[in-house]
């Protein structure tokens, strides 16, 4: 679910200090963009699911990433009634809980 390689080259590229600052950021703009996704017109779909997809990757969601990926070729297909958006959720929601638990066990070791 999540690849932890990622998070920490991405940790020691930023520094930790200033980590929990873009994993802030990230939660927040991801959060924002899945709040608007049932409203998000269909012709918009593939770039939505693009930015979704592209900031999973960055902070290593990689279930999220694989499922924004599959979204967006749908929806650049044309395909919309393949896009499960309330699964989108689902995903991004068990890809949080992973990461915050994965991240407090890493910071107790």
């Amino acid at each position: 679910m999540i690849e932890w390689s990622t998070v920490e080259n991405l940790k020691a590229e930023i520094g930790a200090e200033d980590f929990g600052d873009v994993v802030e950021v990230f939660l927040e703009e991801v959060e924002e963009k899945l709040a608007g996704l049932g409203q998000t017109p269909p012709e918009d779909l593939g770039a939505a699911f693009h930015f979704l997809k592209g900031s999973a990757l960055y902070l290593g969601f990689k279930s999220m990433s694989d499922h924004c990926g599959a979204a967006e070729a749908a929806a650049k297909a044309g395909n919309i009634d393949q896009i499960d958006i309330p699964r989108t959720a689902e995903i991004y929601a068990q890809s949080k809980t992973a990461f915050q638990s994965g991240m407090a066990q890493r910071a107790a070791s």
